[in-house]
């Protein structure tokens, strides 16, 4: 609460808090995929093996899946399933291509005689990791492989655990994986990023995991890009007296299901609609056959809190920067102006999380633990690099030439100096 203005402080009443201090074994993850990582850097596909007997319970021999089981495990895809893997495959590339076209490159003559520039190059190897989970996730592979095919990247690798559901391993197939592997869990982050004999080292690693893949994304940055750190899922709803409790209990509990640790909230000015989705979201969770998830994470991050009028309403959603917001008030888009920290923007009572979470087009790799307050999510520019340039004639070295050596020469450079004299001097 610190972050917030004194005022909306003083606006703001909980119903409902959520745990903020929660125990984690950060030193225990830290220390385990450290020597995960350290393994695999040097001795490759064999510790890869004895991770997945351990860790997975799986004795793999080859890790790549073939074609012909690729082929198969589409085969024998549900058609409706199928049908729908690729009505959400369409969606993230119609859209990706559309973000695409809004990223363009650049020629500018600044002065007489200097030009500069940037250019949009794709990444070229892209390593995504696909969870498992505790269902066959089949958005997963869609969010993290179309955006990267649709950007140009040359290659395009999966890694997903070795006892993943088959269709998962058809929705890389279709997503447009150029190989996929069978191996998880922090292991696969660092086979990606030192690369073993038989998977390659990418330039950059995507997708969600648990608190070991994450944390293995974070050992290894800086020898490849990651799209971000992930933490559980999260769902915020703000809402005026016009929200409805049962559609909002529904959308509560449908993200709350995904973990134990997921964080679910509404910020209201209301409170009898506080009180009423309160009383929604315990009576809906009487009957989900999910509750033994969404429970615990209902009882231990969920949120209700009633805020005085709009103004605290919004500065408290920008404290909490959530991953999925969505806008339930009687002018939803007005509302949606106003706010500036959020994963994902949801507006109007229509348009739910779960619609983006599967088939819609955006895409579902989020900020979490309020990283919306910095950065947005996986996108098709999270798969290019804009790289600039310049180019000079004579009468950009004129104009450009002198305040150059002159800076040098005041930062004592006399490297510096002598190589931007020497083109004035040769101009």
């Amino acid at each position: 609460m610190l972050n917030l203005p004194a005022g909306a402080r003083a606006k703001i009443t909980f119903l409902k808090e959520s745990k903020r201090d929660e125990a984690t074994e950060t030193g225990v993850i830290e220390a385990t995929v450290r020597n995960i990582i350290t393994a695999v850097r040097d001795r490759g596909d064999a510790a890869l093996r004895e991770y997945s007997k351990t860790f997975d319970q799986a004795d793999v021999t080859i890790f790549e899946v073939n074609d012909q089981e690729r082929s198969e495990a589409v085969r024998n895809l549900d058609p409706q399933t199928r049908q729908d893997t690729e009505f959400a495959i369409e969606r993230v590339r119609a859209f990706a291509q559309a973000q695409l076209g809004t990223i363009l490159p650049l020629e500018v003559e600044a002065l007489p005689g200097l030009h500069l520039g940037h250019r949009v190059i794709p990444i070229r190897t892209i390593g995504a990791y696909v969870p498992g989970g505790r269902y066959p996730l089949l958005s997963a592979p869609i969010m993290t492989l179309v955006p990267a095919k649709v950007a140009g990247c040359e290659e395009v690798i999966a890694c997903l655990p070795p006892k993943a559901h088959p269709a998962m391993i058809a929705g890389c197939h279709l997503s447009g994986a150029d190989r996929i592997f069978r191996v998880g869990g922090a292991q696969a982050v660092a086979a990606m990023a030192f690369g073993t004999e038989t998977i390659p080292a990418v330039d950059k690693i995507v997708g969600p995991g648990n608190a070991y893949v994450n944390e293995a994304k974070r050992q290894v940055f800086g020898r490849v890009g990651i799209d971000q750190l992930a933490g559980p899922s999260e769902i915020f709803v703000v809402a005026d007296d016009t929200g409805d409790a049962e559609m909002i209990a529904v959308d509560l509990l449908a993200q709350a299901e995904h973990d134990v640790r997921t964080r679910v909230g509404l910020i209201t000015t209301s409170a009898r609609l506080a009180e009423a989705t309160l009383a929604e979201v315990e009576r809906q969770l009487e009957g989900l056959p999910t509750a033994p998830v969404a429970g615990p994470a209902w009882r231990d991050y969920g949120e209700i809190v009633v805020c005085e009028d709009e103004e605290a309403m919004i500065a408290y959603s920008d404290f909490i920067a959530a991953e999925h917001l969505q806008v339930h008030t009687a002018a939803p888009h007005d509302t949606a102006q106003k706010l500036r920290n959020y994963g994902s923007l949801f507006i109007g009572p229509l348009a739910s999380v779960v619609y983006s979470d599967k088939c819609c087009g955006t895409n579902h790799t989020l900020p979490t633990m309020g990283a919306g307050r910095y950065t947005g999510g996986l996108w098709v520019g999270s798969y290019v690099k804009i790289c600039t340039h310049q180019w000079l004639d004579e009468r950009g070295v004129a104009a450009v030439a002198p305040p150059a050596t002159r800076q040098s020469q005041s930062e004592g450079l006399e490297g510096h100096r002598r190589a931007a004299a020497f083109r004035m001097a040769t101009s």
